[in-house]
């Protein structure tokens, strides 16, 4: 097959838009809204005052798969969106193809909930077909990246991902977006990428890169590549289109894989960023003996940067959120702390808070307004040095306010 530039096949049109993302930045009135829903006091007075301001790209704000609350994720077009809110770091979630192509999706196995895979020939692929709900049992369906050539895989349509496990019909079960989100950026098809694709279109919209090499579906080696060939395949990646170091967070939850790229890749080992998550049933934001981490020694092997789940590094303090002692002591071993995901939850008046994300704090959570309280003690009391949202203008929004980078 004849080689080509990643940039030369996205479409024109999009890579007009992203010359343009680069340029103007609206936030839109999102941010606006959540502080007329907060309690009167000084971070309101400052947020308000902020109104009208020039918003600007910020390293702060981190695209979470793109502007992915509204628009499908991993789709070019959900990524021009995050930059045009003002998100300065932009993420490829990176798994590979059956070709060994590597792509941008969050989960190896997730096309039936996140494509239109189910509803074209390609779901004969499928390790699992469409089974449709029958009495007690929902319905099922995983199809994977691996069982796909690189062809194939950019054949088919990004949506938002969602399934209703209820359904009888694979049209039903691809038709189920959440209320609060929405399809109405989904009903033109939107652009499915490869990695090296999205660092040709971040490039263009003037951001940095923070791919996370996900943890594969297949067993490893797959057709003789190595969790480690997998690892530095990533990398080359950058370093085949000219991008340094310095603007490449790659991030992962396999700290073997950090420690790969920190002994092989140096310069891209700097900055790799470990992830890591709230273990249910076991972790204690405020008891030591709960945790996993060894914040010293994981300083000591070369990790600059940690990226807990939000709700490890908050906590309940009366009817305030507060740093928990996590964020203290990782903050304490020089640590730098990323965190993830804003706007993921939905509205935070639902029933239970913010759900999963708000775990430490959800007994005091019961309204949007105290979405800027959470990301002001992020900022200022944890001190974290960027904030991934599923809706980037409202980090971008409190990032310019404050005269964050």
């Amino acid at each position: 097959m004849k080689k080509t530039t990643a940039a030369l096949v996205l479409p024109f049109a999009l890579l007009a838009g992203a010359a343009m993302a680069n340029d103007v930045i609206e936030v839109g009135v999102r941010p606006l809204y959540l502080v007329d829903r907060m309690e009167d006091g000084p971070l309101k007075d400052k947020l308000t005052a902020c109104m009208g301001q020039p918003v600007h790209r910020t390293q702060f704000s981190i695209g979470h798969r793109g502007a992915q609350m509204q628009f499908p994720e991993h789709s070019a077009e959900a990524n021009i969106a995050a930059a045009r809110q003002g998100a300065g770091v932009l993420e490829c979630d990176v798994t590979f193809t059956k070709d060994k192509t590597l792509v941008c999706r969050h989960a190896q196995n997730d096309l039936h909930t996140t494509t239109n895979i189910l509803a074209t020939p390609l779901a004969e692929t499928c390790v699992t077909p469409f089974t449709p709900a029958s009495g007690d049992q929902p319905a099922t369906a995983e199809c994977r990246t691996s069982e796909l050539t690189v062809d194939e895989f950019k054949s088919l349509t990004p949506k938002m991902d969602a399934a209703d496990k209820t359904a009888t019909n694979v049209a039903d079960y691809m038709n189920a977006t959440a209320g609060w989100r929405t399809d109405l950026y989904a009903v033109e098809p939107t652009t499915i990428m490869t990695h090296a694709e999205s660092i040709a279109l971040f490039k263009s919209l003037g951001a940095k890169f923070t791919p996370e090499l996900k943890s594969a579906s297949v067993d490893m080696p797959f057709d003789g590549m190595t969790q480690a060939d997998y690892a530095q395949k990533l990398i080359d990646e950058y370093k085949t289109a000219g991008i340094p170091g310095s603007d490449v967070f790659a991030q992962s939850f396999n700290l073997d894989d950090i420690l790969y790229w920190i002994a092989n890749e140096p310069e891209y080992g700097a900055n790799a960023v470990y992830l890591v998550e709230w273990e249910d049933g076991v972790f204690d934001e405020q008891d030591p003996s709960t945790w996993n981490e060894d914040f010293a020694d994981l300083k000591a092997k070369g990790v600059n940067y940690l990226a807990p789940s939000m709700n490890m590094l908050v906590t309940a303090d009366g009817d305030k959120i507060a740093a928990s002692e996590y964020a203290k002591a990782a903050k304490a071993a020089g640590l730098k702390l990323i965190t993830w995901s804003l706007e993921r939850s939905g509205p935070l008046s639902a029933p239970g808070g913010g759900g999963w994300y708000y775990l430490s704090t959800n007994d005091i959570i019961h309204s949007d307004g105290q979405m800027y309280e959470l990301v002001d003690v992020l900022a200022q009391d944890v001190g974290v040095v960027g904030i991934f949202s599923d809706w980037p203008a409202t980090v971008s929004y409190y990032a310019s306010c404050m005269g964050l980078n």
